[in-house]
């Protein structure tokens, strides 16, 4: 994928002061109005994705921090879980779930911004260099990596998915120039799914939802959405040609959401290389194969899915263009809802990205690009219109 973290991201992220975005605000999800958009809890540090924790609490991965935290929805008290990174240059958590007492953390990519300058030189690993699976480690990377660690304490197993991505390159697109820089983000896991036998990653620079095998530690291809070729992406310069690939022409799909629903569906939601209108929701068997693909969306960060199969996901800026966001208004954005028919509702919520249902109620984070601004919130479904 282009280097999407960077430039406009960057720049209004740096630009953006933390603005009212809630019609309402409470402690937490009782008696709430069902109609608004409430505060759970302000102050965060770059919220990601959202998951289940213990109780009453959900877990949040803080990327600008470096921490991964509980909410108490109630109380709106927060708690520290882990930290990655060093003081002074934190790790970048984007992804979290919860099970069986540990939490499995994807660190993203780090860096991006103009200031940032060329990446380093990436070295590929030789032909028949095996697939790397997961090992059991005591400290974990800084970045690009699944990370599983008791709360408060240890870490546990580290799966290595950038040399996944260097070793198999699940997209097929130029990895590296004459060079060996890159010339694309290569690896940068986004959001997380555990399930009972497996782990799945939407590894956004990757361009590929990845599958871990709980047990034995094995990293696989579990899906690679398309890339856009229509509409705004149509002719999209994007990745060069090399002895090896093609060129690639188009917008890059990028997953940045993960999710389960009923009967077994899996949920993949992509950002579209920020892109207007190319964003999708695909729909997938419990073994990855397509079986419904709704489109023109705009750029998403997050999806959640309900019981019946109504989904819910995050379009960071809205149908606003992320240049075109202006840092003098409130924050755009808003969660798209998509029933069984495919008519769709919108709630406003600025720069939201994960989503999740925890006791019938859906919450989001939210204000994720303002910095020391994030919010978890919980949006009323009488919130969303037409």
């Amino acid at each position: 994928m282009r280097r999407w973290r960077s430039a406009a991201v960057a720049a209004a992220a740096m630009a953006l002061v933390a603005q009212p975005t809630t019609a309402g605000a409470d402690s937490g999800g009782g008696g709430a109005d069902d109609t608004v958009v409430s505060i759970a809890k302000e102050g965060l540090q770059g919220p990601r994705q959202l998951n289940d924790y213990r109780g009453d609490k959900v877990v949040v991965a803080e990327s600008d921090s470096g921490e991964v935290s509980s909410v108490d929805l109630g109380s709106g008290a927060v708690e520290n879980l882990l930290t990655f990174g060093w003081p002074g240059s934190p790790g970048n958590p984007q992804g979290v779930d919860y099970a069986d007492g540990r939490l499995f953390v994807a660190l993203g990519e780090i860096g991006g911004g103009p200031e940032a300058g060329p990446p380093p030189p990436v070295q590929l690993p030789p032909a028949g260099t095996p697939v790397p699976r997961c090992t059991k480690a005591s400290t974990a990377p800084v970045a690009e990596a699944l990370v599983v660690a008791e709360p408060h304490g240890a870490v546990v197993q580290v799966c290595d998915l950038l040399k996944y991505e260097l070793v198999v390159n699940p997209d097929g697109q130029t990895q590296v120039d004459a060079n060996s820089v890159p010339v694309d983000s290569l690896s940068n896991p986004y959001s997380v799914l555990v399930q009972d036998e497996r782990i799945l990653v939407a590894d956004a620079g990757a361009n590929a939802v990845l599958s871990i095998d709980r047990h034995n530690g094995k990293i696989s291809t579990f899906f690679v959405p398309p890339l856009v070729t229509d509409g705004a992406c149509a002719g999209a310069e994007n990745n060069p040609a090399s002895d090896k690939y093609p060129a690639t022409v188009g917008c890059d799909p990028v997953p940045t959401g993960v999710a389960s629903g009923p009967n077994g569906r899996i949920y993949v939601s992509t950002l579209g290389a920020l892109t207007p209108g190319a964003a999708r929701v695909y729909v997938l068997t419990p073994g990855g194969k397509e079986v419904r693909r709704i489109e023109g969306l705009n750029p998403l960060t997050g999806i959640a899915v309900d019981h019946e199969g109504v989904v819910y996901a995050s379009e960071l800026t809205g149908d606003t263009p992320i240049d075109m966001v202006d840092p003098t208004q409130p924050p755009v954005g808003r969660i798209v809802r998509i029933d069984k028919h495919g008519d769709r509702s919108y709630a406003p919520v600025g720069f939201p990205q994960g989503l999740k249902f925890e006791n019938g109620k859906l919450y989001a984070s939210a204000l994720s690009l303002v910095p020391d601004g994030g919010q978890v919130v919980r949006v009323g479904l009488g919130a969303f219109t037409s």
